[in-house]
């Protein structure tokens, strides 16, 4: 099975790992990575994105061990419009979060407009930070929490260790 994921990864936490896992059990994945132009266009928030480059080369290392742990393959194709590679005939299934299901079944409309079978759309949970608040990239690199949700010294009372 031929399985897509696109998202901007800037920094990758616990909750995308989460969508990985979840795609690699279903088969091989590819994933579609926001290009520097469609980054800032994606975001739901006005935040600094690092580069393209950058950002593929922590995501293919972050995609090469969870890959090895599966016995699967992956590639990572550069996003430049938000419906993406999962529109291209040759995929089975389309990786989710809550928030982009909508984009999801948008997908399957242009698929059935080009004559593709529609995908398996799989939505996979939030994961939540020790707060009980989803872990989110902005909240991130807003200093609140590190990538697996524990909060930071400052947020959480802690004095930061010197």
């Amino acid at each position: 099975m031929d399985v897509a994921l696109g998202g901007t990864f800037d920094p990758v936490h616990d909750g995308h790992r989460k969508l990985f896992e979840r795609a690699f059990e279903r088969g091989d994945v590819t994933v579609g990575l926001t290009s520097d132009e469609l980054a800032p266009k994606t975001r739901h928030v006005d935040r600094y994105v690092r580069s393209f480059e950058e950002r593929k080369r922590d995501l293919e290392a972050e995609l090469r061990a969870i890959a090895e742990e599966f016995d699967r393959e992956f590639q990572v194709r550069k996003l430049e419009e938000p419906t993406g590679i999962a529109t291209e005939p040759q995929f089975d299934a389309l990786v989710v979060s809550p928030e982009t299901r909508d984009g999801g079944q948008r997908i399957n409309e242009i698929r059935e407009q080009r004559g593709h079978d529609p995908l398996e759309i799989i939505v996979v949970d939030h994961v939540e930070a020790e707060d009980g608040n989803i872990i989110s990239s902005t909240r991130i690199v807003e200093g609140e929490i590190d990538e697996h949700g524990n909060l930071t010294p400052e947020r959480d009372g802690r004095k930061p260790q010197e």
